[in-house]
């Protein structure tokens, strides 16, 4: 049988869900083929959306209309802001969710898009005709044809499991590898490489001393992952922290041998930033402990994640240094901990749309792409089903820019720097991340999200409704004047000096002991003018505070973004034969060559081109 759609996504994982979403949306017929329905976005870690700079990206996937951070809210069974003691351009939200609910709800909002399939089943083979990617071969026989195909296959690609000494095929725990579908992608010409990633132990809960532990409860203020208002109503449960001890540091060292990690059986490079546990005892071996998070799987299971011991040693080492641990010597454990390695392809071959290089019609996203995260999979899924279905009518492509968004600075980073390692993202990865905050990201994305098609029309007037309302706050406070009479008495219980004279309204929200809700409730005005917001009060409040509180350097980071824009501006792709270009630097040249960046910003950020480079270039393009 042969089927013919207009955008295939293969994989189902959380890019592949995006990805298809978006795409189906923008009006192709797309069809997503995942090997098993019921696992659909499956959470293969920690059942957690979000943290340092992740949340930004959720923020973001919501703000142009994608599902990740409304299906988050509706699952959520706990909810923190975290660096909430630092300046907002790093606060970031992250929840724990219900992983069944998670699938679920998933699987529901795909159910309900009308216009895309789902197939289950494998694929087996890359269609190419003229260069391009026309289609896949199944596991069953079948064939599809398309006009765009997005691989989102996740850690799938010859996965290979480790426990100890103990190797088995598989893409995750208890699910098969995919074979020869890697290989029919690298005869065109495209790299692959391996990479490393693993999961820690789960817990039964019914089998921890939770009295040695500290308990963290999340928080039940108004915030939240989407701009949409979608309320938390699962049962909010806590987490807890502990540490390792030197008796579990012990077990662990006897078993070194043993492991996967340092015995040469793995080769592939794992995630530097979500290191495991036997690698923390070696590079770091002065350490007597190391902090341990226990989080909930779901509100109706004894499952719970121990975040902070991910690890491949034998499973008899494994649960032997748990025990050591006070609070987990009776702990019966459901699974053990795992290291897994897979295919990934070199992102450099890729344009910022996504799309391949190499054969046109072909998208990649996710982990495929050397990244590691549910989010950063998901910003690159949105992206790619965009542009997966744009391609199909021979438009222009969707690309963010590093100064629009944190997904931009991903994307930018992989097709321009590449990897050598699975890329985390961080707030320190984003020059303007003052610009790129989390209350803000519907503000630089949402209209530009509904000019394509993708933002539907509620959003975007749900938008210019809190758009209209920040403004309205903003304006008040930089025209009314405050006299010192009127609020000398509050700053001076506030902690703060007193006014000499009259100031504007917006000068004492500047001061970082005040705020628009305690001013409010000595300034009648200003509480009346609050009052006036018919919706989502404290976000407004919060996001018209924000902007006045650093207007400053906000103004001043926009200034620096707007002269590196004019390097983006100046196009070379196409202009140079670097291999003749003798007046940059041999690597200079090589690294252009390789690359072959789309733009004189992007050349500036291929590590290896200098800026002499640079000002030659921009020297030939005035000639």
């Amino acid at each position: 049988m042969i089927f013919k759609y207009d955008v295939l996504v293969i994989g189902g994982g959380h890019a592949g869900c995006e990805a298809a979403c978006a795409a189906t949306r923008l009006g192709a017929k797309t069809c997503l083929i995942t090997m098993d329905m019921n696992k659909i976005a499956q959470m293969s870690c920690n059942p957690a959306v979000g943290g340092i700079a992740k949340g930004q990206i959720v923020r973001e996937v919501d703000a142009l209309g994608g599902e990740m951070g409304i299906i988050t809210d509706s699952t959520s069974i706990q909810f923190r802001m975290l660096n909430k003691g630092k300046g907002p351009a790093v606060w970031s939200p992250r929840a724990q969710c219900d992983r069944a609910r998670y699938i679920t709800k998933w699987r529901e909002t795909l159910d309900s898009i009308e216009g895309l399939d789902i197939w289950q089943d494998q694929a087996d083979e890359l269609l190419v005709e003229n260069g391009a990617a026309v289609g896949v071969r199944t596991l069953w026989g079948a064939e599809f044809r398309a006009k765009s195909i997005v691989i989102t296959a996740g850690t799938f690609l010859n996965g290979l499991m480790h426990v100890g000494k103990v190797q088995i095929p598989g893409g995750r725990c208890a699910e098969p590898a995919v074979y020869r579908f890697s290989e029919s992608i690298t005869r065109h010409g495209i790299a692959v490489d391996r990479m490393k990633t693993g999961t820690p132990v789960r817990i039964d809960a019914r089998t921890v001393h939770f009295e040695e532990m500290e308990r963290q409860d999340g928080e039940v203020d108004f915030h939240q992952f989407s701009y949409m208002g979608t309320p938390r109503t699962l049962t909010q449960l806590p987490c807890w922290t502990f540490y390792t001890t030197q008796e579990a540091h012990q077990a662990l060292q006897e078993g070194i041998a043993d492991s996967p990690l340092f015995n040469g059986q793995i080769q592939s490079t794992g995630p530097r930033y979500c290191p495991s546990i036997e690698t923390k005892l070696v590079t770091f071996p002065d350490k007597e402990q190391h902090p341990l998070f226990l989080e909930p799987e779901g509100e109706n299971t004894a499952e719970m994640y121990l975040n902070g011991f991910s690890s491949s040693m034998p499973l008899d080492v494994q649960l032997n240094a748990l025990r050591k641990i006070p609070a987990l010597r009776d702990a019966k454990a459901f699974r053990p901990g795992y290291a897994i390695e897979y295919d990934y392809f070199d992102p450099t071959l890729l344009h910022a749309s996504l799309e391949s290089k190499i054969l046109k019609g072909l998208f990649f996203a996710g982990q495929v792409n050397g990244t590691t995260g549910y989010e950063e999979a998901a910003g690159q899924g949105l992206v790619a089903g965009i542009n997966a279905a744009i391609a199909c009518n021979g438009g222009e492509p969707f690309v963010m820019k590093r100064d629009e968004s944190y997904i931009g600075v991903l994307i930018d980073d992989l097709t321009t720097k590449g990897v050598d390692e699975p890329y985390r993202m961080f707030t320190s990865r984003a020059e303007y991340r003052i610009l790129l905050r989390q209350d803000d990201a519907d503000a630089r994305l949402t209209e530009r999200a509904y000019q394509i098609g993708l933002a539907s029309r509620q959003r975007y007037d749900h938008w210019i409704e809190k758009k209209e309302s920040i403004e309205r706050i903003i304006s008040f406070c930089e025209t009314s004047t405050v006299k010192a009479n009127d609020i000398n008495a509050a700053l001076e219980r506030w902690g703060t000096t007193p006014l000499n004279g009259s100031v504007k309204l917006a000068d004492l929200i500047a001061r970082p002991q005040l705020n628009i809700q305690g001013l409010a409730e000595v300034l009648p005005e200003l509480k009346a003018v609050i009052e006036q917001t018919p919706n989502r009060k404290e976000e407004i409040v919060e996001a018209a505070e924000i902007k006045m509180k650093y207007k400053g350097y906000i103004e001043r980071e926009k200034i620096v973004a707007d002269k590196m824009r004019r390097l983006e501006n100046i196009r070379i792709k196409g202009h140079f034969n670097y291999e003749e270009l003798h007046e940059i630097s041999t690597e200079g040249r090589q690294k252009l060559a390789r690359i072959n960046p789309e733009t004189l910003a992007q050349a500036s950020r291929i590590p290896g081109v200098s800026p002499s480079d640079i000002n030659v270039l921009l020297v030939l393009m005035n000639r």
